[in-house]
């Protein structure tokens, strides 16, 4: 499995898709709409609750408040050139 980038800045933006800068300079877009169907992300169903998303200590990943996550290889490998 590859190491992917720092995050250095996370956005949210409409239609739940995530701005993600990485410390390469890349930027890339996340669209978390396929992963807003179980339980566990439902929440994030409210917009005012999406837009809490926050990066983690030293850019290891995202989380949102109550504890909602993406898994960081995720975030690098299924997003798209911004």
């Amino acid at each position: 499995m590859m190491l992917q980038p720092r995050l250095k800045n996370v956005t949210p933006m409409e239609q739940y898709r995530l701005r993600l800068e990485y410390e390469t300079g890349e930027v890339k877009l996340l669209d978390v709409a396929p992963y807003i169907s179980g339980a566990w992300y439902e929440e994030l169903k409210d917009v005012a609750y999406f837009k809490t998303v926050h990066l983690l200590p030293d850019g290891v990943g995202i989380e949102w408040s109550n504890g909602q996550d993406i898994a960081p290889h995720e975030l690098y490998e299924c997003s798209i050139p911004a």
